[in-house]
């Protein structure tokens, strides 16, 4: 087929089937036009199979139409096309020398892309002899200047203009999921121009962004060390399209009929019962975890305040309990429904893979910048699973990640702070394996009490036998078992996911009601603390940011602007529920987040403040250096103290600096 053929047939193609979009584009002077294969395909098979033997050509072509269908002077609306059949996706590692000048579909991962840079498109060349001026396309990498001048002569050209469009270099890698065990991802270099780098397109991607890219594989020689070329050639990606596979709650598409029964469902009294009873109805139980992981995805309302002071909004969650308990589970249940997610695990996640690496680079030629998983998954979610495997190093680094949300890297000549606007939920083991019932709850976590307190909320997750509890649970994955078929839940997954998009878009605000609830409970938390003679801190400024984030997502559930009472008492519920679980000091029967916060209960720190005394006393009196442990013993019998616990509290206190042992059976101060 001539090239006035295809333009012929493009026109009456455009003029049919994209007439309003011509109009737009004409309109508002768009330099860009989305296009169909498949109904190009169904205008024209002939055409349709040219665009993917010679793809360069029949776009051309297709340009030229819309030039002629709008009478411009030049083509300067670039056709860029979707839906590429199935036939035409290759893994990259799959692309061979046959595919070159071919039509092509791949997917991955964006590893690393270059900055902007202006590339030269069109040369023009001035004869010397005769002032014929010559204009050359520039589609190589390098400059093409005329082998001679229709007069003849054939020396060397004078360029007297050229043209320049932005451009762009990037690394797609193949995505691990769709690699069998055992291999190494493979990756391309990927060439964008034009509209495919404007500010708007690029934030499509970003490194760690999944994207399928529409294109025409194309070949650059290599050169030997002798400046000659080589007979082997490198492989490049002419992009013509880039289609985005990661999406975030904003980028949903909701319509009007979806929108109408998502309030409907939202004015349902029972609306609770039918969220929790749908987020994973393979896993039983766990109603109060459901509930929290609901909120969490909800998620409450970022602010900012004046002087560029953030507030977060995100909900962080940490799950911890015995093996076998489902936690897993449920993390890869969220990462199903959240639009955004990354799942790391134990072991395979190090620090720099969770926030951000400088690696060394031989695409841009020095030190790049390899974005980690909270940071890929900005404006998502993020599922670290065995969290208490990981090093406490690699831990270290997610403390600034979870509160500031931003990750500050300064290494090799690389000095960046990247944004981590992540919503993280974690799962760990005790570190005895399973939980100890006569042990206290936090002495279990193998977590430093800093990184657990950025937790919004905490939940033990434990399996202990209860015959009428183990029945039904026996029942329950029997039945799951036994028949192929499972129970589809109440609202189904890709609705689930939709209504909790269209959730997020609402943005409320404390009421009065729900103002008093929230201070009510936590002035009458902190008054508790001070009952008894243990003066314990029950709750802190940090829970109370909580439970407003909390109230502000059980508003979002209701698609409500206002954050009401009962919002405000869902939260507390949970808190309550969690501090219970985590904050109870078992000697003393009270609430004392301490025991999260630093690790030492306030009743465990008034003792050591008495042996502490105690040892002060005793040297003072009698004017020596050292104090014997016998003597420590009768003195602490006043403050119903026994030996044993007098020999933990010396152990701690040592270990803290504040005394030391000269001998087995004397203490000295420091």
């Amino acid at each position: 087929m001539e090239t006035g053929e295809q333009i012929g047939l493009f026109k009456e193609f455009f003029e049919q089937q994209y007439s309003l979009d011509l109009a737009e584009i004409q309109r508002l002077g768009k330099r860009r036009m989305s296009v169909d294969f498949g109904a190009i395909a169904t205008h024209s098979v002939e055409l349709a199979e040219m665009l993917m033997d010679q793809p360069e050509e029949v776009i051309k072509a297709a340009e030229l139409a819309i030039q002629e269908v709008l009478g411009l002077d030049e083509p300067v609306v670039a056709v860029r096309l979707i839906n590429v059949p199935y036939t035409q996706k290759y893994m990259v590692r799959s692309v061979r020398a046959e595919h070159i000048g071919r039509l092509i579909y791949l997917e991955g991962i964006i590893r690393q892309k270059s900055d902007v840079r202006p590339q030269m498109t069109l040369a023009r060349f001035e004869c010397p002899a005769c002032g014929n001026v010559t204009s050359i396309p520039q589609t190589d990498t390098t400059l093409k200047a005329p082998g001679r001048c229709s007069c003849g002569y054939k020396g060397t050209f004078r360029q007297v203009s050229k043209e320049l469009v932005d451009a762009q270099s990037i690394v797609l890698e193949e995505s691990p999921d769709e690699l069998e065990g055992g291999e190494q991802p493979k990756r391309i270099n990927l060439f964008l121009r034009s509209d495919l780098v404007s500010p708007l397109s690029e934030k499509r991607t970003n490194p760690g962004s999944r994207i399928g890219v529409v294109g025409i594989l194309k070949e650059s020689p290599q050169m030997t060390k002798a400046g000659q070329k080589s007979t082997r050639y490198d492989i490049f990606f002419d992009v013509n399209n880039i289609i985005p596979k990661d999406e975030t709650f904003e980028d949903v598409k909701i319509t009007d009929e979806e929108e109408e029964t998502f309030r409907e469902l939202a004015a349902d009294p029972h609306l609770w019962d039918r969220l929790v009873a749908s987020l994973a109805p393979s896993i039983y139980g766990h109603e109060k975890v459901k509930l929290a992981l609901l909120l969490q995805m909800f998620s409450g309302v970022r602010k900012r305040r004046e002087g560029g002071v953030v507030i977060r909004g995100d909900i962080h969650v940490l799950l911890v309990g015995d093996p076998g308990a489902g936690k897993s589970q449920l993390l890869r249940r969220v990462a199903a429904v959240a639009p955004k997610a990354r799942y790391v695990a134990g072991k395979g996640a190090s620090g720099a893979g969770l926030t951000a690496a400088v690696v060394k680079d031989e695409f841009i030629r020095g030190w790049a910048l390899e974005a980690g998983a909270l940071v890929l998954a900005n404006e998502g979610m993020c599922m670290i699973d065995e969290l208490d495997k990981m090093s406490t190093e690699d831990r270290d680094a997610m403390h600034e990640a979870l509160e500031q949300q931003t990750v500050s890297i300064a290494k090799a000549n690389i000095q960046a702070t990247l944004r981590a606007e992540t919503t993280v939920l974690a799962a760990a083991n005790p570190k005895y394996g399973r939980f100890v019932i006569t042990e206290s709850l936090p002495g279990q976590v193998d977590l430093i009490p800093s990184l657990l307190s950025r937790f919004d909320l905490l939940f033990a997750i434990k399996d202990l036998p209860d015959p009428g509890r183990d029945a039904e649970m026996a029942g329950f994955i029997l039945n799951m078992h036994r028949t192929t078929k499972h129970e589809s839940p109440d609202i189904p997954t890709p609705v689930l996911k939709k209504y909790i998009a269209f959730a997020r878009r609402f943005q409320p605000k404390l009421t009065e009601a729900a103002f008093n609830e929230i201070k009510d409970y936590y002035v009458s938390m902190r008054s508790k603390g001070l009952e008894g003679e243990t003066k314990s801190v029950p709750i802190t400024p940090r829970q109370l940011e909580a439970l407003v984030r909390l109230s502000e997502a059980a508003a979002k559930a209701r698609f409500s602007d206002l954050v009401e009472q009962q919002d405000a008492k869902i939260a507390t519920d949970l808190v309550q529920y969690y501090l219970n679980e985590f904050g109870r000091d078992s000697s003393t029967g009270v609430v004392d987040i301490d025991r999260i916060m630093t690790g030492t209960p306030a009743s465990q720190r008034n003792k050591l403040l008495i042996v502490r005394d105690i040892i002060r006393n005793l040297l003072s009196r009698s004017g020596e250096k050292e104090v014997l442990v016998t003597d420590i013993y009768m003195e602490a019998q006043e403050k119903n103290l026994g030996e044993q616990e007098i020999d933990d509290l010396l152990v701690q206190l040592e270990r803290k600096g504040d005394i030391w042992k000269p001998s087995k059976n004397k203490v000295s101060t420091m």
